[in-house]
Formats: C-alpha cells, structure tokens, sequence
C-alpha cells in the first residue's frame, strides 16, 4: 500500500516543562518589549504607532516560542503576552485587547501544533498566518454581529491585513531563518 499521508512528523526531542516554561516567558517579554522597539521609533519619527500596527512585532516571539517550544508555549505566552502589554504602556488599546490575546493565543497553537510537522519552516509560517487572522477575524464578527459590540468595526478585520503586510513578509524573512539557527545550534550542541 502507499503511503498517503500529507504531513509527516520531523519527531524534535520533547522539551522539559522547566524549558517550556522558560521558553513561555521569555516569549512573553518578547511580546512586551520588542513592540516597544518599534512605537519608541514611532514615536521619534512622528510615525506613533503605525510603525507597530505595520510590522507586527508581538507575533514575532510568539509564532516562534510556539515553533520551537510547542503548543501549550506558544498558547500561553500568545494569551498572556498582549495582556502584560497592556498592563505595562496600554498597548494594544483596550477594545483591541481581546482580540489581540485571541489572535495571538491561536497564532502561539497553531504554530506548536505544527512544530512537528515536517513542512518548510515558511510553509508553516503561512499557515499560522491564515489560521491566527481567521480566528482574529472570526472573534471580531461574532463581538459585533453576535454580542453587539459597537466599539469594533468589521472593516477592522481587512484594515489589520493591509496594514500588516510589512509585518507578514518580515514574520516570513525571520522566523524561517531564526528557526533554523536556532535548531542548527541544537544539533552542534549534541
């Protein structure tokens, strides 16, 4: 019989809880200080927060924590990150807040989730891209057609794509190359 299988799993060694653990917060700081990066040269432009909304900075760590660390990782610090954002300078602004934690919670899962599979790194990129901006997308209709939200505009959902192209093709140019310096290390260090 031949093999049908699409997706096969690249078995990666199981990380200790103690280096998901690791992994996980320091994913969230990421998530904290690498869009303060960008809103700082926002702010010394003139540009504000555009720079940030343009280049996605908090996916960044969280779509690779997930990559490198697993689901339980990415989801947590995905969850977690935009909140201690928020607690620490208010971004994101507090009615993008859960949609935030929701797109970056499902970008962190899908991202373990495939963390196994044996797909190019940019393949995998992608499809946490579509998945996290579905879920995001998916949230938002349902806060104004279901729940009645009139804080958030459905044209959100398009702005947010557009906006972020910049970000998409940075995420598509780092992650693949951070990923596999980062698993070359490994193996020179076995």
């Amino acid at each position: 019989m031949a093999n049908t299988t699409i997706l096969k799993s690249a078995a990666k060694p199981r990380l200790s809880v103690k280096v998901q653990t690791i992994a996980t917060i320091a994913a969230i700081v990421g998530a904290v200080a690498v869009p303060q990066l960008f809103h700082a040269l926002g702010a010394v432009s003139g540009l504000g927060t555009s720079l940030g909304e343009a280049f996605l900075p908090m996916h960044l760590p969280i779509i690779l924590v997930g990559l490198l660390a697993g689901p339980y990782a990415g989801a947590i610090a995905g969850l977690l990150g935009p909140l201690a954002s928020f607690a620490i300078s208010h971004m994101p602004g507090e009615v993008m807040l859960p949609f935030m934690m929701i797109e970056l919670c499902a970008y962190g899962l899908f991202a373990g989730l495939l963390r196994n599979v044996k797909l190019p790194t940019i393949v995998k990129v992608l499809a946490v891209q579509v998945g996290g901006r579905a879920v995001r997308a998916a949230a938002i209709l349902i806060s104004v057609y279901g729940l009645g939200n009139e804080r958030v505009n459905v044209a959100t959902i398009w702005m947010s794509i557009a906006t972020g192209l910049f970000g998409l093709a940075l995420q598509w140019a780092l992650i693949p190359l951070i990923v596999y310096r980062v698993e070359n290390l490994k193996k020179h260090e076995n």
